[in-house]
């Protein structure tokens, strides 16, 4: 057994076995227990049971009352003698009945079959019959399709009675010392008939041979050792042979019978001769002759094992290749190569699947290093080398570049990459390529047929379609399934695509518009990615909503929607089909998240400043700002003792004459007294007379921690209060304390000072001032700023201030 079909058989067993376990009440298996008894403890709902290899001696009328469900029971290899005729009664589904290798002794007392009319399949070879006689019971089975049976003598009217009877394969296994009375099978309508020999020898003179070939459409013959000779002298002497397919199964052979067989085959009315399970000896040194004409249409040989090492291998492909036949088919064989045939062959389709050929096949070699490549097979329609050890794509295309009428080739399951240096040679009637399960990347698009139509590239390594390819102008189907695309793929290469496959890979938000580049596309299978459920997937999602309600025979049918399409990404939907995920506009819209954000944000802004306005709320927040930053600098100004020897006052206030009214009723009271608490010196006040004005202006701005400064087109006038002005801020300036505070009695735009208050506008620039409100409700929270910004703890005050 092949590696490949060894694998296969243990992937299948496996998943048998789960299946078992999940559904243990459905099929039974209690072969090998040494069983002497049909199990009472059957479960009701079972519908297959396996009892093989074990004692079972009876059946009896109640085994199988409890398993009305029942359609498969194979006891072979038990020793079983005794049957009850009613033991079927009560399983109307049966369809499939083994019992093969049991101690039965009469094919015509099998009376349990009149309750099997379902019944499909029959085995019963293998037993203790003398004849093959049937009995009446074996009318009833109408549906059977196939029957295995086996007897010492078989006789003319022996099947009668399944002469209504119309069986796929009738299956003959002979015992030794078979007696044969010619035309016993005249009652048998199979369309194929399967004889399997115990004794190879009888087929030298045996009836069974020549009726076989003249009834049945297909014969197969198992197990044959020998009398190939024999054989084949049986087919030379037929002029016409019924039987269009002779399949040879299980056989040991020569290679010298075996071609012998094969040019008598040739010679005669066969269409098909199939070779299977086949052991060859006595191999040949040099070649065989073939013949030359033939009305055989197809040469077919499987699992060929070869008992000799040395031989020569090219007078074996030499023989098969150069046959006179349509179709030449040799499988699961290890074969490392095939040669040219001598002349132009008429082969239609090679078929070289599951062999071990490497990329020299067809080639040969010229004693001075030249490879000529194979020139014959321009008949050639089909050829399949699924299964190989080829690995250059190139090479290849080089190996079949002269088989002029190639239209389908299938590379399938190789190992071909091709790295895009050297250039393609294919012929120009490929239509159909199958290059699927190899190791081929973008690059591969580089090398193809031009005129390809179907092209299968699935379970390779491809992760984009290049934009620059050689345009593919036929190109009808594309399957990329199980590779590595991470977006759809733009058609500017295939400008007829109609089928885009793209299962199984990478693809997480598809990206549509590419779509717009395949006008004529109308099958996409994007099904089983790792989408990921985001904004951008929601076009992809709306195609296959669109593609479920479609009506009409225009737009893209999505294939398997939307049961295979789930969301991978984020982990709240994830396993969440396509279908049932959803995402609002907003969310996906930027336009329209900004305007739903923004549009009431601007609503809430505008109400507010229009608020803020009417309330005056900016100037609240000032003047409190401003409070705060006072306390503040209040809390953090550490002021040493030795900085307030002399200071007297807490303000000097600067004003012109003409805003005195303002100062004496307004200012002072809320400075001084019990309302303010604040120690306030004024020209009007505390000028001394005698001294000069200058003098006097710098003796109380030295007594005084701050100077306050009443602000109005007036102050920028006078003369005097520019010297006070200029006195205060070459105090701050020698001390390096902030002392200045400037009152805005009034609006006072820069234009409206004097150049000459250069000093003024730059405060006014750099500081932070108090504005007068004309509204009354604001004076508290006006005064309360100026006295923050005025308070600190000063020494006492002299005697005459305190008096007063």
């Amino acid at each position: 057994m092949r590696p490949v079909t060894a694998a296969l058989w243990v992937a299948a067993m496996l998943v048998g076995l789960q299946q078992s376990a999940l559904s243990i009440n459905i099929i039974t298996d209690r072969s090998s227990k040494n069983l002497s008894s049909v199990p009472r403890d059957l479960p009701e709902t079972v519908q297959s049971v396996d009892l093989s290899c074990n004692h079972i001696q009876q059946l009896k009328r109640s085994d199988f009352d409890n398993t009305p469900l029942l359609t498969f029971l194979n006891i072979s290899w038990n020793i079983l003698e005794e049957i009850n005729p009613e033991i079927f009664l009560n399983t109307p589904h049966l369809q499939e009945l083994d019992l093969s290798h049991n101690r039965l002794k009469s094919l015509s007392s099998q009376l349990y079959l009149l309750h099997t009319e379902n019944l499909r399949v029959l085995n019963l070879n293998h037993n203790k019959f003398l004849t093959m006689t049937l009995g009446s019971e074996f009318s009833s089975l109408i549906k059977l399709e196939r029957l295995a049976l086996g007897a010492k003598n078989i006789s003319i009217g022996d099947l009668k009675h399944i002469a209504n009877v119309k069986l796929h394969t009738l299956s003959l296994f002979l015992e030794d010392e078979l007696v044969y009375e010619g035309g016993s099978l005249i009652d048998g309508h199979a369309q194929r008939l399967q004889i399997a020999f115990t004794n190879s020898t009888q087929i030298a003179n045996c009836n069974l041979i020549t009726d076989a070939l003249s009834q049945f459409d297909e014969v197969e013959l198992m197990n044959l050792t020998g009398g190939y000779y024999e054989f084949g002298e049986q087919l030379r002497q037929r002029k016409e042979i019924h039987s269009s397919i002779i399949y040879l199964t299980g056989i040991h052979i020569t290679w010298k019978n075996l071609t012998e067989f094969v040019n008598v085959a040739l010679g005669t009315t066969i269409s098909h001769l199939n070779a299977s399970d086949v052991t060859l000896r006595e191999m040949p040194q040099s070649d065989t002759d073939v013949a030359k004409m033939s009305k055989m249409k197809s040469f077919t040989v499987r699992r060929v094992e070869v008992k000799e090492f040395i031989f020569s291998q090219e007078a074996v492909y030499n023989f098969f290749i150069n046959m006179p036949i349509e179709s030449l088919a040799i499988m699961e064989t290890p074969i490392i190569h095939m040669t040219c045939p001598e002349s132009q062959s008429p082969i239609h389709k090679l078929d070289f699947s599951n062999c071990a050929l490497s990329d020299s096949i067809f080639s040969s070699a010229e004693p001075d290093s030249r490879i000529l490549e194979c020139k014959h097979l321009g008949n050639l329609r089909k050829l399949i080398l699924v299964g190989n050890n080829l690995k250059s794509l190139q090479l290849l295309s080089k190996r079949v570049q002269f088989m002029r009428s190639l239209q389908q080739l299938d590379l399938s399951l190789n190992s071909l990459v091709y790295d895009g240096l050297t250039k393609c040679e294919w012929p120009l009637n490929i239509t159909k390529m199958i290059l699927s399960s190899n190791s081929l990347t973008d690059t591969v698009f580089n090398c193809l047929p031009t005129g390809t139509e179907t092209l299968d590239l699935q379970n390779n390594q491809i992760s984009v379609v290049p934009s620059i390819i050689f345009k593919l102008d036929k190109l009808l189907s594309l399957n990329l399934n199980a590779n590595r695309m991470r977006d759809l793929p733009v058609c500017n290469g295939f400008p007829i695509l109609s089928e885009l496959l793209l299962k199984s890979n990478s693809l997480h938000a598809p990206t549509i518009s590419k779509l717009e580049s395949c006008p004529k596309l109308k099958v996409l299978d994007v099904s089983l990615n790792p989408f990921t459920c985001i904004c951008a997937i929601r076009p992809f999602r709306s195609l296959g909503i669109i593609s479920e309600k479609e009506t009409s025979h225009t737009g893209v049918d999505l294939l398997n929607w939307p049961h295979d399409y789930y969301c991978s990404y984020p982990d709240a939907v994830r396993d969440s089909t396509l279908k049932d995920f959803s995402i609002s506009e907003v969310n996906c819209n930027v336009g329209l998240l900004a305007a739903v954000i923004l549009c009431p944000a601007v609503i809430v802004i505008i109400g507010v400043m229009t608020l803020c306005h009417h309330l005056d709320v900016l100037w609240y927040m000032r003047m409190i700002w401003q409070w705060t930053r006072a306390k503040h600098r209040a809390r953090r100004r550490h002021v040493r003792p030795e900085d307030l020897v002399g200071v007297e006052f807490h303000a000097f206030v600067s004003y012109s004459q003409q805003d005195a009214d303002w100062v004496h009723n307004s200012l002072l009271p809320n400075l001084q007294g019990p309302a303010g608490g604040l120690r306030i010196c004024h020209h009007e006040k505390h000028f001394v007379p005698g001294k000069t004005i200058i003098e006097n202006i710098i003796s109380c701005v030295e007594k005084c921690r701050r100077s306050v400064f009443v602000l109005s087109a007036h102050f920028v006038k006078s003369e005097w209060c520019h010297y006070e002005l200029y006195f205060a801020s070459h105090q701050r300036l020698s001390q390096g304390s902030d002392n200045i505070v400037l009152v805005l009695l009034e609006p006072l735009p820069q234009y409206f000072i004097p150049s000459k208050y250069y000093q003024l506008k730059s405060m006014m620039k750099r500081h932070t001032y108090l504005e007068w409100p004309q509204d009354r409700a604001k004076h508290r929270l006006f005064w309360a700023n100026l006295r923050a910004a005025l308070q600190a703890d000063l020494p006492n005050a002299p005697a005459e201030e305190l008096e007063e």
